[in-house]
């Protein structure tokens, strides 16, 4: 039996799977990872300032400018992204009663525009955009819209800020719950498409107790060794052919 048809059978016998994603699921969606090969993090700029550092909260108050400039390009990105095969796969394998969760590190909303129900984004979404004054809530294309460089509320002129988790701010405390929940119920836990150093996140696998772990990465990962499959393909491709075979009972 080849590793990809045991994924299939993997897939036949369990009943309570979560997906634990991150930036590598949406790489076929057109939206570049942080840390692989052609990463956020590798690109070359002009900028004095790294794209991580461009990310956190202290240069979202410090230079909001700068911030809005390049979340709003990144966020354009995402606004014209459609799901791709892993998004899909995922959201059929939680049609099919086998699913029970997703756990994404991303901010795009695909999991959703795919089908997916039961998601949860430790990271937040581009979708939700909140205005830090009156707590009204917009969304992608109306905050695109906005004037830039700064966004400000049409109704009560405060600030609007991404709905989304920046470095050095805190995990929203009931989707840590949550998360935490589904992956410690869990009987089979695949992780797809993320390098595991980003924490806390990374940290949640650690409360899955089930009996399969299957890891998607095309980098290896600090838990490779601990896993009862690896592998090196893109996350679209395995769950595609994973699912292709639980249904043929191949």
């Amino acid at each position: 039996m080849t590793p990809m048809e045991r994924f299939g059978e993997l897939l036949r016998t369990h009943r309570r799977i979560v997906f634990f994603g991150g930036a590598g699921v949406s790489t076929e969606s057109k939206i570049p990872d942080f840390r692989g090969r052609d990463g956020l993090y590798r690109q070359k700029t002009d900028l004095p300032w790294s794209p991580e550092e461009m990310l956190s909260h202290h240069f979202y108050e410090e230079h909001p400018v700068e911030f809005y400039t390049l979340y709003k390009e990144r966020e354009g990105m995402m606004m014209e992204a459609q799901p791709n095969r892993a998004h899909y796969a995922l959201a059929e394998l939680e049609r099919m009663g086998k699913l029970s969760a997703v756990v994404t590190q991303n901010i795009d909303g695909l999991h959703q525009k795919a089908g997916s129900q039961n998601v949860l984004e430790l990271h937040g979404s581009v979708l939700r955009n909140i205005c830090q004054k009156c707590g009204r809530e917009y969304g992608m294309e109306e905050f695109l819209a906005l004037a830039t460089p700064i966004p400000h509320c049409p109704v009560c002129g405060g600030v609007l800020k991404p709905d989304v988790v920046l470095y050095e701010e805190s995990l929203d405390g009931f989707v840590i719950q949550e998360a935490i929940h589904e992956i410690s119920r869990a009987d089979m836990l695949i992780i797809g498409g993320t390098s595991l150093v980003v924490y806390p996140a990374a940290g949640f696998i650690d409360y899955f107790h089930g009996d399969t772990l299957v890891l998607i990465n095309r980098d290896p990962t600090p838990r490779d060794g601990a896993c009862t499959l690896v592998f090196r393909e893109s996350v679209g491709e395995v769950l595609e052919k994973g699912l292709a075979l639980m249904k043929a009972g191949k």
